[in-house]
């Protein structure tokens, strides 16, 4: 595929994820109103709370990360060659430059966060730029850019809100169910079919959404890596740069289960599964590389 193909393949793959991301709260909704009887009142309270709890996420989730993550302004002093490729990147996206941070550790990475380019973190280990050669580290800095410029964590966090809310009322079926609520006074064929129907949704429908959210997210990835690469015009380093970091046997330290997701290769190191890359937040490296190459 060219550049342009694969950034649009990619755009079309995350909107019908989300397609089915709203055909799952219709079922898990469905199977609310059959199982606890609470009505369209119950659905709207506990989807507004989902909705709070993810934007309060979106809204403060890079001073957080920055905090855990232990990461402090990086100067032009400091890193000349870093501040300046960040700038040109910006000027070349078309978008306000990122505020950047470094992160003190040998581990080569990098990640973005920011709810908007206006509002934009590029953050990248010391061990980043000691490891690659600048080809490599601008294909890095533009694949960050790109999350920024195709607001990535915009759609993360609308993903984030999809599977909240599935969640959440699945578990209040479930509660609801036990506590004696619903109606469950129905001795017809039909009520007992439905009623099962009902509980099976609410079993599976946070898996799917889970499963959903996560692929939304390996699309992303993908997306990032085109943008990226149609913007320095030179996908190799990109591939490089991917291959380098993920062949490095030093753990990223500043890294946890709550932040790897935002990692441009996942910090940490899973045993290659078909289950392990079906609940990945990444694709597989090779295959990223291999699409990269292949442009």
């Amino acid at each position: 595929m060219s550049f342009y193909e694969e950034v649009s393949s990619n755009k079309v793959k995350t909107y019908l994820l989300f397609a089915f991301f709203f055909l799952s709260i219709i079922a898990i909704s469905w199977s609310f109103s059959i199982l606890t009887g609470w009505g369209t009142g119950g659905l709207i309270f506990a989807s507004i709370i989902a909705i709070i709890i993810a934007f309060a996420s979106y809204y403060f989730s890079d001073s957080i990360v920055l905090k855990i993550s232990g990461a402090r302004p990086a100067t032009k002093e400091e890193n000349a060659y870093l501040v300046n490729s960040v700038e040109a990147l910006s000027i070349g996206a078309g978008i306000p430059m990122p505020k950047i941070f470094l992160i003190e550790d040998s581990a080569p990475n990098a990640f973005a966060t920011g709810r908007n380019p206006e509002n934009s973190i590029i953050c990248v280990t010391t061990g980043l730029l000691q490891k690659l050669n600048r080809l490599e580290l601008e294909g890095v800095l533009a694949h960050e850019m790109s999350h920024i410029k195709n607001y990535d964590i915009r759609v993360m966090t609308y993903a984030t809100i999809a599977a909240g809310v599935v969640v959440l009322l699945s578990d209040w079926i479930f509660r609801s169910f036990l506590w004696g609520g619903g109606d469950r006074d129905s001795k017809s064929g039909a009520g007992i079919v439905l009623v099962i129907i009902a509980i099976l949704l609410a079993v599976l429908a946070p898996l799917f959404a889970q499963i959903i959210k996560l692929a939304v997210s390996r699309k992303r990835e993908f997306l990032a890596d085109a943008s990226g690469a149609l913007l320095t015009r030179y996908p190799e380093g990109l591939a490089s740069a991917l291959e380098k970091i993920s062949k490095d046997k030093e753990p990223l330290e500043a890294a946890n289960k709550a932040t790897a997701h935002l990692y441009i290769v996942n910090p940490l190191k899973d045993h290659k599964s078909f289950l392990n890359n079906l609940f990945s937040t990444h694709p597989p490296i090779a295959e990223r590389i291999k699409k990269l190459r292949a442009m």
